[in-house]
């Protein structure tokens, strides 16, 4: 009967907290335009979070910084487009675009040189308004003001028009992103108020396919389509101030697919009670997490980082539950929401064990979409997007991610199928795997493209694999892997420090200099010999023995950050931004690297340079992001190291301290509400001297998700004295 009270009780008391976290709207402080300069790539524009519809403006350019369709430098619009990247490093999808328009056109993209060379008009920035879940801007060449909101599967439109003769909306199935190709499409006219189609495309996705229903609430004159079937006018008379609505539904697997959902999500033509609707969806996951600050800049970070955590991985399914599969097929409800667009090179450090922490529930499903593509293509997802293996970035990082997901015990995932889908990945041959089964590394002159930043990946997932065999008492598989995870140190070099590109004869590629980059054709991915000297987050007692000991190894990563940031090359790669030294936070490989320096004793090193990472590298800004957004990963470092800790082993099952950024963080949790409280917090206060859990003095450098996820306080006295609270061992 006690433990039924307490329940009760703990209940009430998360009903109270939620209630009255509704009242504030988290909303308010989301910038969606932080990270929309330098090379965030974000997402502008509609959605609900982890919705397949992003709608919004796409740009002319098809270069890598307007991979999401939009930047800050950029005000050309070619249409609104209904799928959308968000800060991803390779540009594809914008599928089913529409541009309003008045007077006649050229039905192509065009370019910025001569405004009359395709549809596009210029977009008045000063008017312009971006919020989570709508989005409004006028176009200045028609006088056009459009504005959208949306649904999981439904973007809504309004157009105001001027008085015209020749206004039109037009459908746009040519103009994919950057690299996409129309390979197939269809623009069919169902009746005076309805069209349906689809979309077929190659690209980074090869072979995407989008089908969609499109009603409008004002009867078309006629509908105009271009020989080669890829464009569709829609042609209207309106008076001044005209408005004109459009619904497009999508659905990844037919076009009955596409008018369920648009009946199921929306039915009606109330575009203000959809955008109440989409703001109060973002507002009940935003509430989630809760932080007290008189920094007002910093909230505006905070929750547009949040924000920006959820806009992927993106639901890819009918509202029946049905999806196209990996394998190609039409898949029935397999009982769970689907999932894509899995940048899991990026998510796997911070997204994904974030989400763990916010949406148990949706990493249930979005663990078993994961084992689902395994059993459609063979093996885990590397990059999947929309039904597409593009095996981007390098390792296996599936494996993380599903290793997670059972040391963590996720609900509804059945451990024993996710570890059988663990061992067929790893023991997969390809992607130079097969070398490493031979050599027991992989050698430069038989891989010779990334062999250091593939073999060290697969040596994380590797250390992830031997975690989840533990766990599930496979004493075997666990001592395979746990040998095949030390790979990595066939390439340390003891005279000069760092890992290097090994060939098969076991000799050193040469010239060396750990500052060298050549992007995508050297030993590294995106990084030096700097940033990856550290990527052994599995093996930190090993790392440490390659060194020569603990003070050797602190000795060379404190001149990581005071090394020179020039990089050296003719094609050095743009990723490696956001430097401090040679260390780069912009790009993921080091994003648990000062957080070693809790792992190896000297905690208060660790808060020197969180807090120097947090208020000079993210800022409420355009420019606010210091380097790709990578579909999440950037804002959860943020997150996550703001509450005060990170997970820095991969399948760790716990989170090693830095330093916390606010007074108080409210989280929800299934078991109540997890609260950190850091007392004597303050700019010169950043380092830890004393913790408690539940009033019960700890003294670990880490704290494990298991007591995250039960609820109840952490307690951190902060002080202005380097401190270590904890035993070194």
């Amino acid at each position: 009967m006690k433990h039924k009270l307490l329940s009760v009780f703990a209940f009430a008391a998360l009903a109270l907290v939620t209630a009255c976290s509704q009242q504030i709207s988290y909303t308010d402080y989301v910038d969606p335009k932080i990270g929309t300069g330098g090379h965030g790539h974000v997402f502008v524009g509609a959605n609900v979070p982890f919705g397949m519809v992003q709608v919004g403006p796409t740009s002319i350019p098809q270069e890598w910084d307007w991979c999401s369709g939009y930047h800050a430098s950029d005000s050309t619009v070619i249409g609104f487009s209904h799928t959308h990247l968000s800060g991803t490093g390779i540009g594809d999808l914008f599928d089913v675009t529409l541009m309003p328009v008045i007077g006649e056109v050229k039905y192509a993209r065009g370019t910025q040189d001569d405004p009359t060379s395709g549809l596009w008009s210029y977009a008045d920035r000063s008017k312009e308004v971006a919020r989570p879940g709508y989005y409004s801007v006028p176009l200045t060449r028609y006088g056009i003001t459009a504005e959208m909101t949306a649904t999981e599967r439904v973007g809504f439109h309004r157009y105001t028009f001027p008085a015209s003769e020749e206004a039109a909306i037009v459908i746009d199935l040519q103009n994919g992103g950057c690299w996409d190709k129309t390979s197939e499409a269809v623009i069919k006219q169902v009746n005076d108020k309805c069209i349906e189609g689809y979309r077929y495309s190659k690209g980074w996705a090869n072979d995407q396919k989008v089908y969609f229903v499109a009603e409008f609430s004002k009867p078309m004159q006629e509908l105009e389509i271009t020989d080669n079937g890829l464009f569709g006018r829609v042609k209207y008379s309106t008076k001044a101030d005209e408005q004109i609505y459009v619904k497009v539904a999508l659905s990844p697997v037919s076009i009955e697919g596409a008018k369920a959902n648009m009946q199921a999500e929306l039915p009606d033509w109330n575009f203000e009670k959809t955008i109440k609707a989409a703001d109060k969806a973002w507002n009940q996951e935003l509430a989630k997490m809760r932080i007290t600050s008189t920094d007002e800049s910093a909230k505006r970070v905070f929750y547009t980082g949040l924000y920006h955590t959820m806009i992927a991985p993106s639901e890819f399914c009918d509202v029946n539950g049905d999806y196209r599969g990996a394998d190609g097929k039409m898949h029935k409800n397999p009982g769970y929401t689907t999932y894509t667009t899995y940048s899991l090179w990026d998510t796997y450090r911070a997204a994904m064990p974030l989400m763990t922490i916010m949406h148990p529930e949706r990493m249930t499903d979005m663990v078993n979409t994961m084992l689902a593509i395994n059993d459609e293509q063979g093996r885990l997802p590397v990059w999947h997007l929309w039904g597409c293996e593009t095996d981007c970035m390098v390792g296996n990082p599936g494996i993380v991610a599903v290793a997670d997901a059972i040391i963590k015990d996720v609900e509804g995932v059945d451990q024993e199928r996710a570890f059988a889908a663990i061992k067929q990945t790893a023991m997969n041959e390809g992607r130079g795997n097969n070398l490493r089964m031979k050599y027991g590394y992989i050698p430069f002159d038989e891989f010779t493209k990334e062999s250091v930043a593939f073999d060290m990946e697969y040596a994380l997932a590797d250390g992830a694999a031997a975690v989840a065999a533990k766990k599930l008492g496979k004493a075997e598989d666990e001592k395979y892997f746990t040998e095949r995870s030390h790979s990595y140190r066939n390439y340390f070099d003891k005279e000069t420090g760092f890992i290097r590109g090994l060939d098969s004869k076991r000799q050193w590629r040469t010239p060396f200099n750990p500052r060298s980059s050549s992007h995508r054709s050297d030993d590294y991915c995106e990084g030096t010999a700097w940033q990856y000297l550290w990527l052994v987050p599995h093996d930190v007692d090993g790392l440490k023995e390659c060194f020569g000991g603990r003070e050797i190894m602190l000795s060379k990563l404190d001149s990581l950050f005071t090394a020179s940031s020039e990089i050296i090359g003719e094609v050095a790669s743009s990723d490696i931004t956001g430097l401090i030294g040679q260390y780069a936070h912009g790009n993921e490989p080091g994003h648990h690297t000062i957080y070693l320096y809790t792992m190896l004793g000297q905690p208060w090193k660790a808060a020197d340079r969180i807090r120097e990472v947090l208020s000079t590298l993210y800022f409420d800004a355009e420019e606010g992001l210091s380097g790709n957004e990578d579909v999440g990963q950037m804002s959860a470092w943020y997150i996550l190291s703001s509450l005060g800790f990170y997970e820095v082993e991969p399948a760790g099952g716990r989170y090693w301290f830095g330093t916390p950024l606010f007074d108080k963080a409210e989280i929800d949790v299934p078991a109540g509400v997890f609260t950190v409280v850091a007392e004597n917090n303050s700019t010169e206060n950043k380092y830890i001297q004393k913790i408690w859990l539940n009033g019960q003095a700890y003294d670990k450098a880490w704290i494990s998700h298991k007591d995250i996820m039960a609820g109840g306080e952490l307690r951190i006295e902060m002080g202005s004295e380097p401190k270590c609270w904890y035993e070194v061992k």
